[in-house]
């Protein structure tokens, strides 16, 4: 079976050191480090990571290069994000998220992973990302919080 390609936004990085999110947080990573996913990291993650503290930017480093897809930002990433907003899925103010949802679509992530159930991880949100998917002429985005991928098997 091919290993799945988890999207993984910025929120995950700091949920590692969250109380709230820790265990399902680490989890995952230490899935992550035995190879069991391939990790999609983007310059919008990196971008938003900046200002983190070194141990959350740290957790970048530990995943295996071999397991590590770097995506940048694109045109095309920015139009379908702005698509996002325009049909009313989230407000302007939440267009960071959008591109996440965006990068991993265009880039055929399996999954995109967030702890922010706010904006990403919400099924109503899930239904407006999709549709818009639909109709720009991409595959439908699973979304997931990192306890709903790490307890998958159990």
């Amino acid at each position: 079976m091919k290993k799945l390609i988890l999207y993984l936004d910025t929120s995950v990085f700091g949920g590692f050191f969250d109380d709230e999110f820790k265990h399902e947080s680490v989890l995952l990573f230490e899935r992550a480090n035995n190879k069991e996913y391939d990790i999609m990291y983007s310059d919008l993650v990196q971008s938003e990571l900046q200002n983190a503290p070194d141990k959350v930017k740290d957790l970048v480093k530990g995943i295996p290069k071999g397991s590590m897809m770097y995506i940048e930002t694109t045109q095309e990433a920015f139009e379908l994000a702005n698509q996002y907003v325009e049909e009313g899925v989230v407000g302007k103010t939440s267009f960071a998220d959008c591109l996440h949802i965006a990068m991993a679509s265009i880039h055929n992530a399996n999954i995109l992973v967030s702890w922010n159930y706010k904006h990403i991880v919400n099924v109503q949100r899930i239904t407006g990302y999709n549709s818009v998917n639909l109709k720009a002429g991409y595959k439908s985005l699973d979304i997931r919080s990192p306890k709903e991928i790490v307890h998958y098997e159990d």
